[in-house]
């Protein structure tokens, strides 16, 4: 580890997303000491998928305990927003589940009628167990006696209660498509107060909130100082939002914030607060709420799932470095070919979420067909960031602000928008560092993303031409 004053480790990010858990050391000035990964483990109890609870807490004590001696002062946990945990005399009741776990249609549709309106809580009807809310009612009928005597956190405030003991709600993880609260009017939703699942949840705290020091047991088996505080943390999206903040041309503009992996999420902030419930609620768009408590318009689509798909068992991805000059190379063979892939490979998300996902000339050439995925998905964001309003400024972050193609057509799209890309990787866990202070500026500066060469409207037109569902 480096040495000095402001070298020394100052904050531990604990991040759980759904497919990694990572765990950093940040010195006091904002630099990233060290980072520890884990793929996550998809586990199965009582037939259904569950979160890999318990292998996390074993690697995570085992990661905290390789920064004992740095001297560390603040630990907080960042998490993905579609998990729950249930606490029952300060005990885990049963394994949380997963939210890619399929709920019965029964239980589904009786869910459905319940529900609010999407203008209530800015939560649209999603597949699975993505609303937080279809988890409870099913919870509810699966362990009715542990889920009535429970306490209810979310899964950010779950690897808080771990680490600290204190038991805390926060509001960016409620209000991530849950169903359970109301952004406009800061406060549960009508379904969480006639379900009582409201007065189940542990107290709200905000994300910035020291809730004590680590769990005595845990100082013990890391190794780590006793007097090391545990922060309530926020939902992982919200964090790299906070990041972005870090930069003085986002921050004080409308400016939209572009979270790129296994999930692509637009957030936008507007310079004047806009009308929320006119998004489109069938086309993924959504409401978060920020770590002040307020609302953020947003859509997503699973852009890095997709990409996957595309590129399967290749060993390069598309956001590799030396693969990039190649790739851009490809871009005009495509246009000439008129080759495009038509949306959705993941049926029931994203502002497409009914069609068919299919090639339009299908290119063998390995090249031509990972900057065709590229194309595919700057087209698709570039629906999204219509469908919130998004205007004047974009950052691009996460792994696939690497992806040139991507973002340089994204370039191309937005004419009238300055995009940019950050030099950083750790957006979430540097956006969980801006909790405890908030004047932190992130390493380095913003890169002006250049439109590609080639003209790609005409591409473009194709392409919304050739979709079974109306676009923008």
């Amino acid at each position: 580890m480096p040495e000095g004053t402001l070298n020394r480790g100052f904050a531990i990010i604990v991040d759980i997303g759904k497919t990694l858990s990572k765990v950093s050391l940040w010195s006091r000035d904002g630099q990233i000491l060290d980072r520890q990964v884990r793929p996550n483990q998809v586990r199965t109890d009582g037939g259904a998928r569950r979160l890999d609870t318990a292998g996390i807490e074993e690697w995570l004590i085992e990661s905290l305990g390789k920064y004992a001696s740095d001297g560390a002062q603040y630990i907080v946990p960042v998490a993905h927003g579609a998990g729950v945990a249930a606490l029952v005399r300060d005990q885990l009741a049963f394994p949380p589940l997963d939210y890619e776990q399929a709920i019965p249609e029964e239980v589904m549709a009786a869910y459905r009628l319940e529900r609010d309106n999407f203008a209530a809580t800015g939560s649209p009807a999603l597949p699975d167990g993505l609303n937080i809310g279809s988890q409870l009612f099913w919870l509810d009928q699966l362990y009715p006696a542990e889920m009535a005597a429970a306490t209810l956190l979310p899964w950010a405030q779950y690897w808080a209660w771990f680490l600290s003991g204190v038991a805390a709600t926060e509001v960016t993880s409620l209000g991530c498509h849950s169903d359970l609260w109301s952004p406009d009017a800061s406060r549960f939703s009508p379904l969480a107060e006639r379900r009582g699942w409201a007065s189940r949840f542990a107290p709200l705290r905000k994300a910035e909130d020291s809730l004590g020091a680590l769990r005595p047991e845990l100082a013990e088996r890391t190794g780590l100082s006793p007097d090391i505080q545990i922060l309530t943390g926020l939902h992982d999206s919200n964090a790299a939002l906070l990041a972005a903040r870090g930069f003085d041309e986002i921050a004080h503009s409308d400016s939209t914030i572009l979270s790129t992996g296994t999930w692509f999420i637009a957030m936008r902030l507007p310079a004047q607060q806009v009308a929320t419930s006119a998004l489109a609620e069938g086309r993924d768009c959504l409401v978060n709420v920020d770590a002040y408590g307020c609302p953020v318009p947003s859509a997503r689509f699973m852009g890095g799932r997709e990409i996957e798909t595309v590129i399967e068992f290749d060993t390069r991805r598309v956001d590799i470095k030396p693969d990039q000059p190649a790739l851009l190379a490809a871009v005009p063979q495509l246009l000439r070919k008129g080759a495009m892939l038509l949306p959705t490979l993941a049926p029931g998300f994203g502002p497409y979420p009914t069609s068919r996902g299919n090639w339009v000339a299908h290119p063998e050439d390995w090249y031509e067909r990972r900057a065709a995925v590229c194309l595919y998905a700057a087209l698709v964001a570039e629906t999204m960031l219509n469908l919130i309003g998004a205007r004047d400024r974009l950052l691009v972050e996460g792994r696939f602000a690497d992806a040139e193609v991507f973002v340089r057509a994204l370039a191309s799209l937005r004419p009238d928008m300055a995009v940019y890309t950050a030099n950083a990787h750790n957006d979430v866990s540097f956006g969980a560092l801006r909790l405890i202070d908030p004047s932190l500026k992130p390493q380095g500066s913003l890169s002006v993303v250049q439109p590609l060469d080639e003209d790609i409207s005409s591409y473009r037109s194709r392409w919304l031409a050739g979709i079974s569902e109306p676009a923008l």
